[in-house]
């Protein structure tokens, strides 16, 4: 761990400035799809499944459906970006367009690239998770100014995923295997970590289930400050997100040594 650790400089940072160059003369592709998905997750769920759904009692208040499932998309949007950026995206850098390789023939290295991945996964989530906050703002979902702290919080949230995401990327062997973790894991975080539902409504053994799941820490911190309070557990959510981070980082730089230094 040790050598790793100081293997890792300053010039990662490069690895963040170039996927960020990219992604400034892509800004339409980049921008466009998380500016509309959640208008499109808010009247499909919001509005359409919400008229069917009575208000839900969350924090000893009575409160909407679409006030309910708000801060969930924005924790959905942060781990879909975070996930997705080093899985497909930095699969297809590595293995199609060899950029990694072409970043190996300079003073950079590999814990350089791997670090500079994890950090733009990361940036990627916050943005994503940003514009999400926006949207769900102008529709009036969120109390401000506690509601800020979601945004901070969606960076370290970030790095838990896409050093997760990273991980994966170090193991499969085509692109196609990536159906594996996301039909495993992913899917079951959206569909179980109460995004959509109270998780009270699960039995005993399926709610311990649920905070097995990375996704479940975030959905309850942006839950709660979206509705104007600040529990103590925030704090604790934040440190598992940087802790997961930090040991998924490592072994993700382990594994794609292990991999690409032959």
């Amino acid at each position: 761990m040790d050598n790793i650790l100081r293997n890792i400089s300053w010039r990662a940072w490069r690895v963040w400035q170039r996927n960020f160059d990219v992604y400034l003369a892509t800004w339409k592709v980049n921008f466009i799809p998380p500016l509309l998905e959640p208008l499109l997750y808010l009247l499909a769920f919001g509005w359409g499944l919400g008229g069917l759904v009575p208000d839900i009692t969350y924090a000893g208040r009575p409160v909407s459906y679409l006030e309910f499932i708000a801060p969930g998309l924005i924790a959905t949007a942060v781990m879909n970006h975070g996930f997705f950026e080093t899985t497909y995206a930095s699969f297809v850098r590595m293995y199609f367009q060899k950029t990694y390789d072409a970043i190996l023939s300079t003073p950079l290295v590999l814990e350089d690239v791997v670090f500079g991945e994890i950090v733009w996964g990361a940036t990627k989530a916050f943005f994503a998770g940003t514009i999400m906050f926006v949207v769900v703002g102008f529709f009036g979902l969120l109390s401000l100014p506690q509601a800020l702290l979601i945004l901070p919080i969606s960076f370290f949230a970030g790095m838990a995923f896409s050093a997760l995401g990273m991980c994966f990327t170090a193991m499969v062997k085509n692109i196609e295997m990536f159906n594996f973790p996301v039909f495993l894991f992913v899917t079951p975080m959206f569909l179980f970590s109460g995004v959509f539902f109270p998780l009270s409504g699960l039995p005993q053994w399926a709610q311990t289930v649920a905070w097995c799941l990375p996704l479940t820490f975030l959905v309850s911190s942006t839950r709660a400050l979206a509705a104007g309070s600040m529990p103590l557990s925030i704090l604790k959510d934040t440190i598992v997100f940087i802790l997961i981070a930090f040991f998924c980082a490592f072994a993700a730089i382990a594994m794609m040594k292990k991999r690409l230094l032959k």
